[in-house]
């Protein structure tokens, strides 16, 4: 018969057993693998070397939040092309706002804010858009890009383990990238922080809802984290077509139909030469 100190016994130990069951559960995992078998655990669960290195254009469409009181949903186009092309449009209130990089330089139009003309990137923009990567992200052919990856340990990432890798960049600029110890699939950015007020505020990118798109997987919910900064933005993919035909041009300086060119101010009369 049990008596009650050795049933207080009993249930100490039955409380420390599971204790520690769920904390083999949720422990961290192993980090016995290099940095180049997480790579190469990622790439397998993104569906492959070959598969991704097939895909030479992407097109994708779906909802992006405005921000603002209403925080109302825009609906955009992005196009990608190695090596490194990018165009992004997005309709607000009729028009249609433009962001091209054709790998060099890179122009905008904002139709929204009454700017009708092509404007150039800001230096700012030039060396965010410069350490853009490819369609294929980061790691995969990372060395051919430039990129140093380390792993910097085990970090939790909406309460699932992720393998933190650092990423130093081509121009020495340093990123952080989490891949899931799970689905090794990458769940969180650091990106480019944002100077807003003059100071800038770092940006978190969460990758979510990972689905296939013609034999890879790819993210298809994208929410931005900025620092102090209220609500986050998220970015809804609706649909992703794989190597459809894009023509180098979608990706050169645009042209607005009945842009303004401004007209330069007539030379003064001691400016004028006359004619030998």
């Amino acid at each position: 018969m049990l008596t009650r100190t050795k049933l207080t016994g009993l249930l100490v130990i039955a409380c420390m057993t599971s204790a520690l069951m769920t904390m083999a559960a949720h422990a961290a995992p192993s980090q016995a693998l290099s940095v180049n078998q997480i790579i190469e655990k990622n790439i397998a669960a993104r569906g492959g070397l070959q598969a991704w290195r097939e895909i030479q254009t992407m097109t994708m469409t779906g909802k992006v939040d405005a921000g603002g009181k209403n925080n109302v949903q825009l609906p955009f186009v992005m196009k990608l092309k190695r090596p490194r092309m990018s165009r992004l449009e997005i309709v607000f209130q009729g028009k249609t706002a433009v962001q091209v990089y054709d790998g060099q330089n890179g122009w905008k139009v904002r139709p929204f804010l009454n700017r009708l003309e092509v404007e150039p990137f800001t230096p700012a923009e030039m060396q965010q858009a410069a350490e853009q990567q490819d369609l294929d992200g980061p790691l995969i052919d990372h060395e051919a890009k430039g990129i140093k990856v380390e792993l910097e340990g085990v970090e939790a990432v909406e309460g699932h383990d992720a393998y933190k890798l650092k990423l130093t960049m081509k121009n020495n600029a340093v990123h952080h990238l989490w891949v899931d110890a799970q689905s090794f699939l990458e769940v969180k950015l650091e990106s480019f922080p944002r100077v807003l007020d003059g100071k800038p505020h770092g940006v978190e990118v969460y990758y979510r809802n990972y689905g296939p798109a013609a034999g890879v997987k790819v993210p298809y919910l994208l929410e931005t984290v900025v620092a102090g900064v209220k609500p986050s933005r998220k970015m809804v993919i609706e649909t992703v077509v794989v190597n459809p035909k894009l023509e180098d041009r979608a990706f050169a300086k645009p042209e607005i139909p009945g842009a303004i060119v401004p007209v330069p101010p007539p030379r003064s009369s001691a400016q004028v030469q006359p004619a030998k």
